[in-house]
């Protein structure tokens, strides 16, 4: 019996605290006040944004391309045959 009346309360407690946060979060005052705050980040951002310096580009030219040659021929190495020669 106390079982049972221990899981009711349980259900009773999650039930209620289900209840108030969907209450709240789709209550119009939850969502004037979100609103409210997401309008003054933005318009935050935006004034920072305008006042962040532009830097001048000083990058040009400063990648050099090499051309690769094939003039060097690379040896070929074959595993088998290494393991053969070192018997």
């Amino acid at each position: 019996m106390l079982k049972e009346i221990k899981y009711l309360l349980f259900l009773l407690i999650i039930g209620i605290f289900l209840f108030i946060t969907i209450k709240y979060y789709f209550s119009d005052t939850h969502k004037k006040r979100s609103f409210r705050s997401m309008n003054s980040i933005e318009e935050k951002i935006n004034i920072y944004a305008d006042k962040l310096p532009v830097l001048e580009n000083d990058t040009k030219n400063i990648i050099e391309y090499v051309e690769k040659s094939n003039k060097k021929k690379k040896k070929k190495f074959n595993f088998w045959k290494l393991l053969e020669s070192n018997e």
